[in-house]
């Protein structure tokens, strides 16, 4: 390594830690419960000829495939590093996140467009029939968002699976609903507006949890991480001169990364040396902000002028 120039890191959990990984067994829970209810669901929609339990036991099967996604992407993020894939596999939950968003949209797309069409050609549901399978998933549902509850909070992976569910939950509401009013008052059409709402539900959520998943891919910074902020900090600490090539990004859910090239003056690096430097600058970033994996490049002063005159 040449002179003046030293890396500090602080590294975080593993790939095999990540934050999904913890919430494995819950994960397995929801997606015995999602397929069970889903299988119900589609009985009760064939048997009642209700196009709500149809477009929630659709969405149901979405929730299935994703909570499939999210654990094999658990395994994938478990293995470990190689000379090729640095980071491991870790990145895959993030991959099963934006799959899991592009078949919500298309669930979403679908739902709406049967809806659409039963005004036109409005068909026979039994309410009574389907009030007992909704309220059936309305159970299940509430379950489910039990278990995922906590993890929805620290994993992408995680917290789209619990929207998946609180949307099959709402949707079960609705399809009560739906059917209550069809045994009241016969009136057909509060099955395909109750498919309707079913699938607003589903759209605008994934919209928000596919934005949060491009930000990672596009390894924008973490949330929650101001980088100019972060820069003050660095700056105010005893002998830095200047920060470049300052960068952070999220490696999957848990996994914040930040790197930088600092400039030191020379007194101060020849006085505490470059190990005290680095244990100053990774306590600041560790004590406020959530970051655990930083690279450091330190440089002395007028070095940033030297390596440009190199690259010309």
């Amino acid at each position: 390594m040449g002179a003046g120039h030293d890396h500090g890191h602080a590294h975080g959990g593993s790939p095999g830690g990540t934050a999904t990984a913890a919430y494995r067994g819950r994960l397995r829970a929801a997606l015995g419960i999602t397929l069970t209810v889903m299988v119900v669901e589609i009985v009760g929609g064939v048997l009642a000829d209700s196009l709500a339990l149809v477009a929630d036991a659709a969405h149901m099967a979405t929730d299935a495939l994703g909570l499939g996604m999210a654990l094999l992407a658990i395994h994938f993020a478990g293995r470990p590093a190689t000379g090729r894939r640095t980071f491991g596999y870790a990145r895959a939950e993030i991959l099963a996140a934006l799959a899991n968003c592009l078949l919500l949209l298309g669930v979403g797309g679908y739902v709406l467009f049967e809806a659409v069409d039963r005004f036109v050609t409005p068909a026979g549901t039994e309410g009574g029939l389907a009030v007992w399978f909704g309220v059936v998933g309305l159970v299940a549902n509430t379950v489910s968002l039990g278990l995922l509850m906590r993890g929805q909070a620290e994993s992408l992976n995680v917290r789209g699976a619990f929207l998946e569910v609180a949307a099959d939950a709402l949707g079960s509401v609705g399809v009560i609903v739906a059917a209550l009013v069809i045994v009241t008052t016969g009136w057909q059409a509060a099955d395909p507006i109750a498919s309707l709402v079913i699938g607003l539900m589903i759209v605008p959520r994934t919209v928000r949890l596919l934005r949060e998943t491009l930000d990672v891919l596009l390894e924008a910074a973490p949330k929650g991480v101001d980088m100019e902020e972060v820069r003050s900090h660095i700056l105010a600490l005893e002998g830095v001169e200047d920060v470049h090539d300052l960068h952070a990004w999220t490696i999957t859910s848990g996994m914040p990364v930040l790197s930088a090239h600092v400039v030191v003056s020379s007194e101060v690096l020849n006085a505490i040396g470059h190990e005290k430097m680095l244990h100053e600058l990774q306590g600041c970033l560790g004590v406020h902000f959530d970051v655990e994996h930083c690279t450091f490049q330190l440089e002395p002063g007028g070095h940033a002028e030297h390596e440009a005159r190199l690259c010309h």
